[in-house]
């Protein structure tokens, strides 16, 4: 049997966070759009339990009534929570490898296409370090920082980027001292407010607060899906997001897209899940934004120092806004894995910057092995000087 060239690629999907759902939409995007004259894919998913699935093609992400869902075949589950600490039985590496060309491993590098936390949070990106396997995007140390809106928001204004006004708490302190925290709300900041998870994306579990008497409810469910919940001043502003692609000419600048704005409309007042997934006409995506050549040169400029300010390789979106009256630009928050569904952003800026969706996935599976490659060189024993 003749071994085939291509790189393999394992596109991990799913997850058992909140965006699982997200996930499945951005999984069958790469999927369909690897270029297949180079790649092989290998679809693995996640379920909602923490177990992983080997897939076979991008149909088992469907079920009879279309709808995306993750197939959980337990002669294909690769791995289960609920094998740590037990002795598992024992499968011969030939059970997966027949469904490969008898290849000698499952996969060459791994694209995750996963977002939330316990997936985009460097929770995934650890364990890949640990099995010294090459993974699109952020390392560890960017996709944690990047998905605490609280400690992205301190770093950020470190580099000398305005931040909105805003407060965080965690769960102990709201239910010890709810009443004395929301009154310094009421003093610090003024509605509308924006009450926002610390650690979730896709706008889950965020509410735009316009009184009192709203926020304790709005902070009551945003506590359900993180420990940290950040209030954050409400402003009156354009919505912006920007594209950012590690240069693979490594110490380079990185290549940042043109600007482009989210215009949320059919009565969605901001870019909420319902917005972005729920309703077709949720939101206006604008490419390129209706903006100052020099608005936009400025914005571009402080996307490459928050990608740089936060230790990104690979790929990040950053999402800012650009006040109405005063033009002043804020940094809203930055997305380590980004959606790539058929209406996602990231993917829409690059290719209105000259980089179409398939050349992209390319451009970043060589970041990659790149990247994998340069540390495969660091030193992992003491060496004494000559």
């Amino acid at each position: 049997m003749i071994k085939s060239n291509k790189i393999r690629v394992a596109v991990l999907y799913g997850g058992r966070s909140s965006e699982h759902e997200v996930s499945l939409l951005s999984a069958t995007n790469v999927i369909q759009n690897l270029d297949r004259s180079r790649f092989e894919v290998v679809p693995i998913g996640i379920d909602k339990q923490g177990a992983w699935f080997l897939g076979e093609d991008i149909s088992k992400l469907s079920n009879e009534s279309g709808k995306l869902q993750l197939q959980q075949d337990s002669e294909r589950m690769l791995f289960t929570p609920d094998l740590i600490g037990k002795q598992p039985a024992l499968r011969h590496p030939s059970q997966f490898i027949s469904h490969l060309k008898n290849s000698e491993r499952l996969f060459d590098v791994v694209f995750p296409a996963i977002h939330g936390p316990l997936c985009e949070d460097g929770t995934v990106q650890g364990l890949l370090e640990l099995a010294d396997v090459p993974y699109v995007g952020c390392g560890v140390l960017a996709s944690a920082v990047g998905m605490d809106k609280d400690v992205a928001k301190r770093l950020v204004k470190n580099a000398g980027i305005a931040v909105p006004p805003y407060l965080t708490y965690k769960r102990g302190e709201w239910d010890k001292h709810s009443l004395e925290i929301c009154a310094a709300i009421d003093k610090a900041l003024t509605y509308p407010l924006f009450v926002k998870p610390a650690n979730t994306g896709s706008s889950i579990g965020v509410h735009k607060v316009k009184n009192t008497k709203e926020l304790r409810p709005a902070v009551e469910n945003a506590f359900l899906y993180d420990t940290k919940v950040l209030i954050e001043q409400g402003i009156d502003a354009i919505e912006l997001e920007v594209s950012v692609l590690e240069s693979l000419d490594y110490g380079s600048a990185p290549i940042v897209s043109v600007v482009g704005e989210i215009r949320p409309q059919n009565e969605h007042e901001y870019y909420s899940y319902a917005a972005k997934y729920l309703d077709d006409n949720g939101a206006a995506l604008i490419i390129p934004a209706p903006i100052s050549n020099a608005i936009e040169d400025n914005i571009r400029a402080m996307a490459s120092t928050v990608f740089a300010a936060l230790e990104c390789e690979g790929m990040a979106r950053v999402d800012l806004f650009l006040e109405r009256d005063t033009h002043t630009v804020y940094f809203n928050e930055l997305n380590t894995i980004p959606g790539f569904t058929q209406i996602s952003m990231y993917p829409k800026l690059m290719n209105a910057s000259g980089m179409n969706y398939a050349d992209l996935l390319t451009h970043l599976i060589e970041l990659a092995i790149d990247r994998h490659s340069r540390k495969s060189r660091i030193y992992r024993e003491y060496a004494a000087e000559a």
